[in-house]
């Protein structure tokens, strides 16, 4: 069984190599969609090409950052690419199965032929600290070991698919959750670390630097993010969080409805009205 993720990237340097190392470790293949960076995201993606990476192209930015095209491109690539499942993956991402004694693309094949055609994503935040606030550097999967369950609604990430005979809706959830007639999820959900930022600098640059598409922001879109200064940026404790000890211990219990990052820029947005 052949399974693609499709990912965007724009200044990815730091995740793309992890990202898609990882998902070839795991039986799944990639198809990028690189958003115009202008750091070494695509020369380090490229070295992957033919290894494991199907495709990169490049896609247009007219500098603001314009995610509902991106996402129409990835439903028109579900529809084209050859494969038999298709996840919708971010490059600061790293999916996982349910279980480590399987690889992802097996727990995939699993689903499948128990007569599922989508899998939902339970997502681990995990974040600088105060005790420790710098993992920006190749080997931060090594250093940044703290995190919290993060869970606005469930479900939060049923965003892995089979491929249908016609076409899947991504952006209706801003790519959350596919839609497709005959839906059928998965009882058991699989596991998501997710590197929201490795420290404060990198929040800056990642988000409070970042334009966003006025017409999606009058949609709702990227509301806690526009609201966010680099002034609000508080990072946690470690005792605020969980200590990362193996895929298989990520603990679900109590989530976060809100990610730590954007709580203050949250409330701002709430006391405006």
């Amino acid at each position: 069984m052949r399974v693609i993720a499709i990912l965007a990237t724009y200044n990815e340097e730091r995740f793309i190599a992890g990202c898609l190392e990882h998902l070839f470790r795991q039986g799944v293949e990639a198809y990028l969609i690189d958003n115009c960076s202008t750091d070494q995201t695509i020369g380090i993606a490229s070295q992957y090409l033919d290894q494991g990476l199907v495709g990169i192209e490049t896609f247009p930015r007219a500098g603001v950052f314009s995610w509902r095209p991106i996402l129409e491109r990835k439903e028109q690539l579900a529809a084209t690419l050859d494969a038999d499942w298709f996840l919708q993956v971010d490059p600061d991402e790293i999916r996982l199965p349910p279980r480590s004694d399987l690889a992802l693309a097996q727990a995939l094949a699993q689903v499948d032929s128990q007569g599922y055609n989508a899998v939902n994503f339970l997502e681990f935040t995990f974040i600088p600290t105060q005790e420790a606030p710098d993992h920006d550097h190749p080997n931060f999967q090594l250093t940044m070991r703290w995190y919290y369950p993060f869970l606005p609604t469930f479900p939060h990430r049923l965003n892995a698919w089979k491929r249908q005979p016609g076409p899947v809706e991504l952006t209706w959830s801003g790519g959350h959750q596919v839609r497709f007639p005959g839906l059928r999820m998965s009882p058991e959900s699989f596991r998501m670390r997710h590197y929201l930022f490795l420290s404060v600098p990198h929040a800056i640059r990642k988000y409070v630097e970042r334009r966003y598409n006025p017409r999606e922001m009058e949609t709702g879109w990227h509301h806690s993010r526009v609201k966010l200064r680099s002034e609000m940026i508080k990072l946690p404790t470690q005792a605020e969080l969980r200590p990362y000890l193996s895929d298989d211990q990520l603990d679900t219990s109590n989530p976060r409805p809100q990610h730590y990052l954007f709580d203050e820029a949250w409330a701002v947005q709430e006391a405006r009205g």
